[in-house]
């Protein structure tokens, strides 16, 4: 009897966990573009977080097409990405107080221009403010191997923005 019972209440969980209608709304699938985090980490602690969404290249001409050179972009997809520092730090040369910004950037065909904006909870770039930016910085850009999803990462006191055959850095550093 407990066997038949505890098969009962596996099955019943299992269908209940392969519905799409949860106590009656309907639960959408994976995001087409995925939110991810990053983080900066020195000595065990957190430097800066990163939180974004990763568009997918899917065959498209990304910088210069999907993503136009010269305009501002939200540097992800979906809401505004946004980074926090979690103490004061350098960044691409300035200082910048500890604290959360959204982060742009006007990609171009041999240099960006990388903005922390204090504008926040942003959908994309369409209540950008410039009157709102804290700093803005040159990217260094390369070449590298095509990346499928953007990535945004932090390797060796550098952010790195990487899509498609496009890398962009920033040097962070702390205070």
């Amino acid at each position: 009897m407990k066997k038949l019972l505890t098969l009962t209440a596996i099955i019943m969980a299992f269908a209940l966990l392969q519905t799409t209608d949860v106590l009656g709304q309907k639960i959408p699938g994976v995001d087409k573009s995925p939110a991810d985090i990053s983080y900066l980490r020195k000595d065990k602690q957190a430097i800066a977080k990163v939180i974004y969404s990763r568009p997918m290249k899917n065959g498209r001409t990304i910088f210069g097409d999907l993503i136009p050179y010269d305009k501002v972009w939200r540097t992800g997809a979906n809401e505004a990405t946004e980074i926090k520092f979690f103490k004061d730090v350098t960044f691409g040369g300035k200082k910048v107080a500890a604290g959360t910004y959204s982060l742009f950037s006007i990609p171009g065909e041999s240099k960006w221009t990388i903005i922390l904006n204090a504008g926040l909870d942003q959908w994309g770039a369409y209540s950008y403010k410039e009157d709102q930016d804290v700093v803005r910085v040159e990217g260094a850009v390369s070449a590298g191997d095509e990346v499928e999803a953007m990535a945004i990462i932090f390797h060796e006191d550098q952010l790195i923005i990487a899509w498609d055959k496009t890398r962009v850095s920033v040097p962070v550093s702390v205070e």
